[in-house]
């Protein structure tokens, strides 16, 4: 029997349809979300939370010129599903295929790119103004969950609109959670609307408010905001809820909370909402990973998957796997916790993605999830360092950008330590060029008083995380998602020397000084150094290699040494050109007028990548050992250029 989800092209073809054939294409659409994550990963439970939600905005709203604004955009499957993508779906987060997120590019229906918590408002709001310079008439709809709320961004844009009085509609998906369970002030406040719900009396009234707006002498809009007042008095009467009201003394009218799985009840309160003037907002209740029993236990969980059976719900992951970067770095945190009562973490609702959920189970007293408040989280963790604590703030490479000002201002101004653990620094793969760490080198070190550094292997992040505890002033490290190298890990943690690198190959200076050509690689780029270096030697090329350790302070003497003695230098780094390590050592050169020396920057261009697997991202952009091997001789002139790598990447 052929699927409805097969009819529907585009939102018009949806909006024939009966309610039962809604209801129909909602189970087909889980199933197809699910079939599809299973084989390749991708964003799950945020996904099967959002159908019915995302049917009825598109049943009601004349999208696409009606503008619907999604936040985040990793609830967006259904929103491809439903928009023309249907045929292309099972690309999605492929190289060449669909984006994980929500792009422009791919499709008009995707109003404002999204990948980051807590900008939706912003960006409706901004269209919604422009709509109305230009004297336009059109909806705008902005979707933001409870999660991203917590966010500042979000709440400076709740300001602003309520201010403005633009016509804007906002609906807030409650689903409890973020990645992790949603913390805060604001989530205990939501939690308390979601209860009233299942009061008798509640429901009672919501009965006998509706027969008496029936028989008002009113209609439409004036009806509605009447049971909607009616609503807020006894919510504030039965629970002294006060969930609507914050939103209402900032200018909005609040509907809600509502079933967000009741389609009819969507449909009819949707068609009902856009006739009303001014900003609203609509709180409805979802639940994360509805309709498939394993990510309805554990949505945290399944917000993310690898591949899967979808069978049996059992994540395929190999058991001789190594460890991941961040479980070591979870467990070396907590050893140091055990030791050292000062220790602290802090996250911005990343407890699972970074590790820390670790702490928090074995000291949950010194463990602090700011909700998605990245700026808060860092200057929080200045306070705290100037209380006398050693806060270590873990927070994704993509996400550190977000707090720049503070790590500026609050942080580096005062000389504070706080340790900065940048997670997923790097290409993260298939989430693409809104989530890849490819600028933290760049914009962490050209900041005085920090200190940058990134391990070749799990064993030295340990080592690094020690000696980035017990220095003085700010410091950053950076590691790279998923699996580490598998290597042994030392008992004993010691401190680095800080600014020193590691000279590998060969064992000592003067030797490394008669070699042709100098590989500094920085951070997990060392390995692939050391490869490159053994297989040029087989040709007769002598090549040293150093493990640099350290993007700021450099280890100025081997670097110049070895410039000065080989005159040739190549640097390797999981991380743009523009600013990074590279320039970091052209800029000693340039300081120290060694102009005779050729050196070349392996990294990635100044372009944004663009998702895929990480293996053929670096092969695409020349992190590679055929492309880094024509380098080297290249800059020799031992051979022609046979580098299959892009041209951009190198400089």
């Amino acid at each position: 029997m052929a699927r409805i989800l097969d009819r529907i092209d585009s939102p018009a073809q949806l909006r024939a349809l009966s309610i039962a054939e809604m209801r129909t294409l909602a189970e087909e659409i889980r199933q197809e979300i699910i079939e599809t994550v299973s084989a390749r990963g991708g964003h799950l439970a945020p996904n099967l939370g959002v159908v019915e939600l995302t049917i009825a905005l598109h049943t009601v709203f004349n999208t696409p010129h009606d503008l619907l604004v999604w936040d985040i955009g990793h609830q967006a499957y259904v929103h491809k599903l439903l928009t023309g993508r249907r045929e292309r779906f099972r690309t999605i987060r492929q190289f060449g295929g669909l984006s994980g997120y929500l792009r422009r590019e791919e499709s008009p229906y995707d109003v404002f790119g999204a990948s980051h918590a807590s900008t939706s408002i912003s960006a409706a709001l901004g269209l919604a103004v422009a709509r109305d310079l230009q004297g336009q008439d059109f909806k705008v709809v902005a979707v933001i969950g409870d999660g991203a709320l917590t966010g500042g961004m979000a709440l400076e844009a709740l300001n602003n609109a309520g201010s403005l009085k633009k016509n804007l509609i906002i609906i807030l998906n409650d689903n409890e959670k973020s990645i992790s369970d949603n913390v805060g002030a604001i989530a205990t406040v939501l939690a308390k609307a979601r209860r009233m719900q299942t009061l008798p009396g509640y429901q009672r009234l919501r009965e006998m408010t509706k027969g008496s707006i029936e028989r008002l002498p009113v209609v439409g809009d004036v009806a509605l905001e009447a049971a909607a007042r009616a609503e807020t008095s006894f919510k504030q009467f039965v629970l002294h809820s006060k969930s609507g009201t914050i939103f209402e003394e900032l200018g909005f009218k609040f509907f809600g909370p509502f079933d967000g799985h009741d389609l009819p009840l969507l449909i009819d309160i949707l068609e009902n909402i856009k006739r009303i003037e001014g900003p609203i907002i609509v709180q409805v209740v979802t639940k994360k990973g509805k309709g498939w029993t394993f990510a309805e236990e554990d949505a945290t969980k399944w917000h993310g998957p690898g591949a899967f059976d979808y069978r049996t719900g059992v994540i395929k992951k190999n058991p001789n796997d190594p460890p991941t970067y961040t479980e070591v770095f979870a467990n070396t945190l907590v050893e140091l916790a055990e030791r050292d009562q000062s220790i602290v973490g802090i996250t911005a609702a990343m407890a699972e993605g970074t590790g820390l959920k670790k702490l928090h189970q074995r000291f949950p007293e010194r463990y602090f999830d700011v909700g998605i408040a990245e700026q808060h989280a860092v200057t929080f963790a200045g306070g705290l360092a100037v209380g006398g604590l050693r806060p270590v703030v873990a927070i994704y490479s993509t996400f550190m950008q977000r707090a720049f000002d503070q790590v500026i201002h609050d942080i580096c101004m005062q000389n504070l330590h706080v340790v900065f653990a940048m997670d997923r620094a790097g290409v993260v793969g298939e989430d693409g060029p809104t989530q890849h760490g490819l600028f933290d080198i760049a914009f962490m070190r050209m900041i005085p008083n920090m200190r940058v550094m990134a391990p070749r292997d799990e064993n030295e992040l340990r080592h690094m995380l020690y000696t980035a505890l017990y220095m003085d002033g700010p410091v950053c490290l950076r590691y790279p998602r998923g699996k580490a190298r598998g290597v042994s890990l030392d008992k004993e943690l010691r401190p680095l020397e800080i600014g020193k690198a590691e000279l590998l190959t060969p064992a000592t200076l003067e030797e490394a000084e008669r070699c042709q050509c100098a590989l500094l690689a920085y951070g997990t780029t060392v390995e692939l150094a050391e490869q490159v270096a053994s297989e040029l030697r087989e040709e007769g090329l002598s090549v040293a290699v150093v493990n640099a350790r350290w993007a700021k302070p450099l280890d100025e003497t081997l670097i110049l040494a070895l410039a000065r003695a080989t005159r040739h230098l190549v640097t390797i780094e999981d991380h743009m050109v523009a600013g990074g390590f590279g320039s970091a050592v052209l800029e000693l050169l340039a300081r120290e007028d060694c102009h005779d020396v050729r050196v070349r920057l392996v990294g990635f261009p100044d372009r944004l990548v663009e998702h895929g697997a990480p293996s053929i991202l670096k092969e695409l952009y020349g992190l590679s050992s055929a492309h880094i091997k024509d380098v080297v001789r290249e800059l020799l002139g031992v051979a022609a250029s046979t580098a299959q790598g892009s041209p951009a990447s190198t400089s």
